[in-house]
């Protein structure tokens, strides 16, 4: 019997999502699905047209559309987005509405209106990348735009995107001369801070996972503080390498204050460097370089972020910060392993799921008193049971049970992490265990507000 052939072309695909939609619902629905109703059908249907697209997928928050070129894509978008900036300028802030938009030129398959494959996934998941409000394409898009559009990109870096073997090229657009993060009228009022990667400076680049996981901490500590607006990961983990001025970095990301640095380690000994730049002069507000042996690295962390919060904020209460701190790891080897596993807890390739086991399982055995680890084993467990695809119900599905039961662990280890916190009510969603998953994911967002990815599990 002969396998039929499976249709495909090279297609431009544009995905769109509004912004905080289950916000935008849950504070009046019948408005905003009126509203967001009237934008697909006032402001994309006759754009798309106009740019020879067709929409693909309309998804009630979101949209896949379809263009012959390129040009007309990107051209699209870039209209879709300034006319939708104009309207909102009529909204109150609260219910704007503000728009991603991801952008690829790709192969995909042909299902009958649909389209499948690594065409459209790229330009989902550069959606889910994209600062609100702006447009963000792929490298394979924006080789084809030279001298076509009279439009401004931005580098922003590889990115490595779920489920996406290669890294992919991404470039940032400025609308219309409008700030790329976030409208300005409806930034918050809380001074916002950007914490760029801290550059690995140690002779193997391998040990780059461990800057990360400063960063990404300094991140976490610094969210903590209600008094700022930290901007997520994601968005400034995409300017990583990059040669660029700091007052462009901080316009696009909204940021009025900017944290760089670097980390070199050698043997048991550490050392951070950490300076804070007001991103709308340039100028140098506070710098620190921390020499310590490897044991004092959560020292460091909670310097760097006391010294830019009262650079910053200069009104925090120091009590606040000590009650919201999380218990540290009794062993450093413990917290380099639970680092080495998060750095590979999003991919996905063949045996990377294995390792990410391991190196938790290696973390726990270590120092169990180790919350965090144990939150990452119940995240790996999970993903196992995904992977794994529909089978036995989840109350004889051993790897469900041992992630629900690893996020309990983490909890009777550490009540006072909200990451703990939301582990464990994400883990309570994946059972139906809906009152329990909403006790400890409004705990979690009580506990550490500015948390982005605990705003998006409560949301």
């Amino acid at each position: 019997m002969t396998t039929p052939q499976v249709e495909r072309r090279t297609t431009a695909v544009l995905v769109a999502d509004v912004v905080g939609y289950c916000r935008l619902v849950e504070t009046n629905e019948e408005r905003a699905l009126a509203a967001i109703k009237e934008l697909w059908a006032a402001v994309f249907r006759p754009l798309i047209a106009e740019y020879r697209g067709r929409i693909v997928k309309l998804m009630g928050d979101g949209l896949i559309a379809e263009f012959g070129s390129v040009v007309g894509a990107v051209a699209c978008a870039a209209a879709v987005q300034e006319k939708l900036a104009a309207q909102q300028q009529q909204v109150a802030v609260e219910r704007r509405i503000v728009l991603r938009i991801g952008i690829n030129l790709g192969d995909v398959v042909i299902d009958g209106d649909d389209l499948l494959g690594d065409g459209v996934n790229v330009a989902a998941r550069l959606e889910q990348l994209c600062p609100p409000g702006t447009v963000l394409i792929s490298g394979s898009a924006h080789e084809q735009l030279s001298g076509k559009l009279d439009l401004h990109f931005e580098y922003v870096g590889e990115q490595h995107l779920k489920n996406i073997a290669r890294p992919v090229r991404t470039y940032c657009m400025d609308v219309g001369g409008l700030t790329p993060m976030l409208p300005a009228s409806s930034r918050s009022d809380k001074p916002a801070v950007a914490v760029l990667p801290f550059d690995n400076m140690s002779a193997d680049p391998d040990q780059a996972y461990f800057s990360d996981g400063i960063t990404e901490d300094v991140i976490t500590e610094l969210s903590r503080f209600r008094e700022l607006t930290v901007i997520a990961r994601n968005s400034s983990f995409a300017f990583r390498g990059q040669s660029m001025d700091l007052r462009q970095i901080g316009r696009m990301l909204g940021a009025e204050y900017v944290v760089e640095g670097s980390v070199r380690r050698l043997g048991d000994r550490v050392r951070v460097t950490a300076q804070l730049i007001e991103a709308t002069s340039g100028t140098h507000l506070w710098a620190e370089r921390y020499d310590r042996a490897m044991e004092d690295v959560f020292a460091i962390q909670e310097e760097i972020s006391q010294n830019i919060v009262a650079t910053v904020a200069q009104r925090v209460r120091d009590d606040r910060e000590v009650s919201a701190r999380r218990r540290q790891p009794e062993d450093m080897h413990a917290y380099d392993l639970f680092l080495q596993a998060n750095r590979l807890s999003d991919d996905f390739t063949p045996g990377s799921q294995e390792r990410v086991l391991s190196l938790f399982e290696r973390a726990v055995k270590i120092d169990p008193t180790f919350a965090r680890a144990y939150t990452g084993l119940a995240y790996a467990y999970l993903n196992r049971a995904i992977d794994n695809g529909i089978g036995a119900p989840r109350e004889k599905d051993e790897n469900r049970i041992k992630a629900l039961r690893f996020a309990e662990q983490a909890l009777v280890l550490d009540p006072n992490d909200p990451k703990v916190h939301c582990t464990l009510g994400f883990m309570c969603l994946t059972w139906r265990d809906f009152d329990r998953a909403e006790r400890h994911l409004d705990l979690a967002r009580t506990m550490n507000p500015n948390d982005p990815i605990i705003q998006i599990i409560w949301a």
